[in-house]
């Protein structure tokens, strides 16, 4: 007898929890999420339950912890781009911009991320941070082409070019 059907049972039951994380998460009941894709990496290991407990580590200050689950994360899927922009996050929370930066550069380049624009946004606050207000303008410009009417962007844009002319 194959295990095939218990494999992909397993496989199913961990990805159903990760979307009732998920769905926790929405609800707003974060240690329910936590605790489901908890559930989820003892069944079956994914980059994307473990970058959601890395997420809600860092929303109770646990940095450092948050990062090892990210870094988990990548280590089983490396062209899943989530983890990769969340670490770079977190240690611009820490105030390491500078060891922010690979990570968020990567970020940019992984095949598989939805939120293209997020690194480019985190890149731009650390250049502006930093004064380096051309390499500001160049990542807010780029995740700008990606999220086109976004106003916050259009805004910091705005501003830095303000910046830049009165230069």
């Amino acid at each position: 007898m194959s295990l095939a059907p218990v494999y992909n049972l397993s496989k199913f039951r961990s990805r159903q929890l990760v979307e009732d994380g998920k769905h926790y998460i929405s609800s707003g009941d974060l240690e329910r999420a936590n605790e489901m894709f908890r559930n989820s990496i003892l069944i079956d290991p994914s980059a994307e339950a473990y970058t959601y407990i890395g997420w809600i580590l860092s929303l109770k200050g646990q940095m450092d912890e948050a990062i090892e689950h990210c870094e988990k994360a990548i280590a089983l899927d490396p062209d899943y781009g989530n983890p990769y922009n969340d670490i770079g996050s977190y240690l611009i929370q820490k105030n390491k911009l500078d060891e922010a930066i690979p990570w968020l550069q990567k970020a940019k380049n992984v095949p598989q991320y939805e939120l293209r624009h997020f690194p480019y946004l985190n890149l731009g606050r650390i250049y502006s941070a930093q004064g380096k207000v051309d390499q500001a303008i160049d990542e807010f410009q780029k995740a700008l082409e990606m999220v086109p009417g976004h106003l916050e962007v259009e805004k910091v844009l705005e501003q830095l070019l303000n910046i830049k002319n009165s230069q």
